[in-house]
């Protein structure tokens, strides 16, 4: 078959592919962190209802979006063949350029908007709310209500995040850790290169990442190659600027940002989720790596104390994070704050900007506008959405959707492999589950602060059509009814024709 006829196929398997097979698994995404066995052993061991685990004995039964999924692309591809039109032909109009309350685009529209326009008023969903739905492939606008308004986007701005620093620097991209031998003799500097997957756990979790246990090893290895059982320990965490405390202050859901921070500062042996954090991550790794270099015949003397190493020093030793396509599915299928902040301190990197909360705000708009994105109205506070000054519209989010599902930007395809599955991982694990027409369908980011509940993502509908939606909702009264409100339209997407 001719790649102009199978490319939106393509494109659903980086959607639906965790969940279909190991073999459709290992099509898509650069998985370094472990996610995509994990995904896989767990998408054999669930029942074909989605979002069950059967705990009965059983043989392992087929994922649940299998047959729904594969039956629809053939459905589109027969279509498409009896018309003669490749799936990729221009249509309709284009994202966001209406303003209409619970608009579509034509009679291929007609249905959906008939099934959203009643779940979009819902009350649960509070006083503002804005709503895009289009077709990936196409650019069909489906379904709209205020696709252009400004809204507070909670943790769905890690979309952006993730689109920016992908662009930037692709998904093959490592970040790195270095000692290098220090200004003073028998001195020797630890310098952080914004790593957030670092850890100084001597069993670290899942996935490759940076480890300082690794690092520790290489270093005393060197040092001792040189005859040397002694040093000084100095860190340099000079990467990043600004302010490191998130303008939410005080919070267990983000650390204080450094670019030298093993475990994301936590101080219990979480992976992800709140937890206490320390204050001072930067001293807290130096102290922990100068234990590691004691436990291999190394003696660290005096305290670890800040330095700056030599821009032309000759690192000693290195470790490398996970692969940024791996950082970005975790930050996206875990909500993760603290990786979100990070990629948004690379993309200022990247882009000439200091690495501040100020540098990558200016960062982010500039790369999605070089993207082709309408930026209009946006903001982007923070990297993560725990800062309610972020504004983004539903019709952006779907945009940057679309763009990291289109064949000529395959860096950018770990945004939609590290979407959660309905049902199935991260934030989505328990929505949407058993039954529902979204189970194992539906791919999406949650967002969730006090008076505010958002969700966009993907889903292969029953044609075969591979959909952006981004439903956001302001003032809304509870997080519960908003969630399930939210989990009703995803799920009439998943289901209408």
């Amino acid at each position: 078959m001719p790649l102009v006829k199978t490319w939106q196929l393509i494109a659903a398997s980086a959607v639906a592919g965790l969940v279909l097979s190991a073999a459709t698994v290992s099509v898509t995404g650069p998985w370094d962190s472990g996610q995509r066995k994990a995904e896989r052993d767990r998408a054999a061991s669930w029942s074909r209802m989605g979002g069950v685990d059967h705990g009965s004995g059983r043989l392992p039964e087929a994922a649940p979006s299998a047959p729904g999924v594969l039956s629809g692309l053939a459905a589109a591809l027969q279509a498409e063949k009896q018309a003669g039109n490749p799936l990729g032909e221009q249509a309709g109009r284009q994202p966001g350029t209406g303003t209409g309350e619970g608009t579509g685009s034509g009679s291929g529209s007609d249905a959906l908007a008939g099934a959203l326009r009643p779940l979009f008023a819902d009350p649960a969903l509070g006083s503002l709310r804005s709503a895009s739905v289009i077709d990936t492939a196409t650019g069909r606008v489906l379904y709209e209500a205020k696709p252009r308004e400004p809204m507070t986007p909670a943790s769905t701005v890690k979309i952006a995040t993730a689109t920016a620093v992908l662009a930037a620097l692709g998904p093959e991209h490592r970040f790195r850790t270095t000692v290098t031998p220090g200004a003073a003799p028998g001195q020797i500097v630890l310098v952080g290169g914004g790593d957030p997957s670092l850890t100084a756990r001597k069993k670290p979790p899942a996935g490759s990442g940076g480890s300082l246990v690794a690092l520790a090893a290489d270093t005393a290895q060197a040092l001792k190659a040189a005859g040397t059982d002694s040093v000084s320990l100095g860190y340099d965490d000079s990467l990043y600027s600004g302010p490191a405390r998130h303008p939410i202050g005080l919070n267990p859901n983000v650390a204080p940002l450094s670019a030298l921070t093993a475990d994301e500062g936590r101080l219990n042996d979480s992976l992800s989720g709140p937890a206490d954090r320390s204050e001072d991550p930067s001293g807290d790794t130096a102290r922990a790596f100068a234990d590691l270099l004691a436990d291999r015949g190394i003696k660290v003397t005096g305290a670890p104390a800040k330095a700056r190493a030599a821009a032309d020093a000759e690192p000693l030793a290195t470790t490398l994070s996970t692969p940024l396509g791996g950082l970005v599915e975790r930050m996206l299928t875990n909500s993760d704050n603290d990786i979100a902040e990070a990629l948004a301190r690379q993309s200022a990197l990247a882009s000439g900007q200091p690495g501040s909360f100020e540098g990558a705000g200016k960062a982010v708009a500039a790369t999605l506008a070089s993207l082709g994105i309408d930026t209009t109205g946006a903001r982007f506070a923070d990297g993560s959405g725990l800062d309610r000054s972020d504004k983004v519209s539903a019709g952006l989010l779907t945009a940057l959707l679309a763009k990291a599902a289109d064949p000529q930007r395959p860096e950018l395809r770990p945004v939609l492999t590290g979407l959660p599955v309905a049902g199935f991982n991260g934030t989505l694990r328990g929505r949407n589950s058993g039954g529902s027409p979204a189970a194992g369908l539906v791919r999406a980011k949650t967002g969730t602060l006090s008076g505010v509940n958002a969700l966009a993502g993907t889903v292969v509908d029953p044609s075969g059509r591979l959909l952006a939606f981004a439903f956001l909702a302001a003032n809304t009264p509870g997080p519960e009814g908003a969630e399930k409100a939210l989990d009703k339209l995803a799920a009439a997407v998943a289901g209408t024709r």
